[in-house]
């Protein structure tokens, strides 16, 4: 089986931001981040120097980057033009109907409010590659006018994997010990529990989360990794369709 490895691009004008988006990718193995930049300079710089093997597949793009939707737009046509087949998100903080058209017209792939996607990013890149414009829940309720053929047509971003069974307890214990890295003992003095009772937290979480899923992980790839692409997964009811015969949600290929 071939496991596919998507290069990302971050450019991000939070330095934060930027760290927390690296940290929930790096632990996704269908997704390397390969730069981490503030400015076009820096990604210009980076693909300078950088053997063309290693430019990046996919460009997360901070909507703040640039001043106006107008040249953020130009922006997105920079990027498109100096890497070529690159898929370019816009990921803001708030939704702008005017940038939703500008990068739209600008080729970007999608448009995601960060509130919306959030850890679940690395799903959402992934999800991304068979669909010709992406967006997040509430700005498609917004596009319910629009009538360009893109927007129109624009894909909405699956809602995360439901788990009926984690109670709160339990999805607190798996947030801070599997997605945050908490060690049992912090997660504990954080939850006001004993270290004891949070790991028994997290084995149910497991074995809830195993029970949901029948996804086929890569050999090797440790209970922490599966629980937590268990649990930022996106539900699989929509889009569907669209995946390509005879791959999983993995992207693998028998």
């Amino acid at each position: 089986m071939t496991f596919k490895t998507l290069k990302v691009l971050i450019l991000d004008t939070d330095y934060y931001a930027r760290q927390a988006i690296n940290s929930y990718l790096a632990w996704d193995r269908r997704t390397r981040v390969v730069h981490l930049a503030d400015t076009l300079e820096s990604v210009l710089r980076y693909v300078e120097r950088t053997p063309q093997i290693e430019w990046p597949d996919v460009v997360l793009l901070d909507a703040d980057a640039a001043e106006t939707p107008e040249d953020l737009a130009r922006l997105v046509k920079r990027l498109e033009d100096t890497i070529p087949h690159v898929m370019t998100l816009v990921l803001d903080r708030r939704l702008n109907l005017g940038t939703v058209r500008a990068v739209a017209q600008a080729n970007a792939d999608g448009y995601l409010l960060r509130d919306e996607v959030r850890i679940h990013i690395a799903w959402a890149i992934v999800w991304a590659q068979d669909h010709d414009f992406v967006v997040t829940a509430s700005v498609k309720d917004a596009l319910h006018d629009e009538f360009e053929s893109r927007l129109f047509r624009s894909a909405t971003v699956p809602e995360r994997r439901q788990y009926p069974e984690l109670t709160d307890r339990i999805r607190q214990s798996l947030q801070l010990c599997v997605i945050e890295g908490m060690s049992a003992e912090l997660a504990a003095d954080e939850m006001g529990l004993s270290p004891h009772t949070v790991r028994s937290y997290i084995k149910e979480g497991y074995r809830i989360l195993e029970a949901y899923d029948d996804t086929i992980y890569p050999p090797g790839m440790s209970p922490q990794e599966r629980a937590f692409m268990r649990f930022t997964a996106l539900s699989d009811e929509t889009g569907a369709e669209d995946k390509p015969a005879g791959e999983d949600p993995m992207g693998q290929t028998p």
